[in-house]
């Protein structure tokens, strides 16, 4: 299983949102970045990403998994190559992760969200993945 980091904006779609869609998921929408779709078409079923509160918040807030993998944007227009991929809820961290947080954790240093921090969908390595799971139940 990879893991992964999504960015949202709390006043577009938000962790409570995605809560909301229940196990049903929902489709990541709107990616308009060849890299982030790249990423988007990498991933598979089960795989989990990190929900991250964009412009508002600047934090982790939860996990998603993949219940559906890469398929046609339906928000693009006709003949563009934009896909999405659909999430559905797993949990909420115990707490959320800042941004000033994971900036300030030397073994992040090289994690995408502060050296790609305006790629809206990023890899996330196992050892990312497991120093913030072990932040977040502090």
């Amino acid at each position: 299983m990879a893991h992964w980091l999504v960015k949202s904006e709390p006043f577009k779609w938000s962790w409570d949102q995605q809560i909301s869609a229940g196990t049903k998921g929902t489709h990541w929408d709107g990616v308009r970045n060849h890299l982030a779709k790249k990423h988007l078409m990498t991933m598979k079923k089960g795989d989990q990403a990190f929900f991250y509160h964009s412009n508002e918040g600047l934090e982790i807030v939860g996990i998603v998994e993949v219940i559906r993998e890469a398929y046609p944007d339906p928000t693009a227009e006709i003949g563009e190559p934009w896909v999405v991929v659909d999430f559905a809820a797993v949990k909420p961290l115990p707490r959320p992760i800042s941004l000033k947080e994971i900036k300030a954790t030397p073994e992040l240093a090289k994690m995408s969200l502060v050296t790609c921090m305006r790629l809206s969908v990023q890899p996330v390595t196992d050892q990312e993945w497991e120093i913030v799971v072990k932040m977040s139940e502090k």
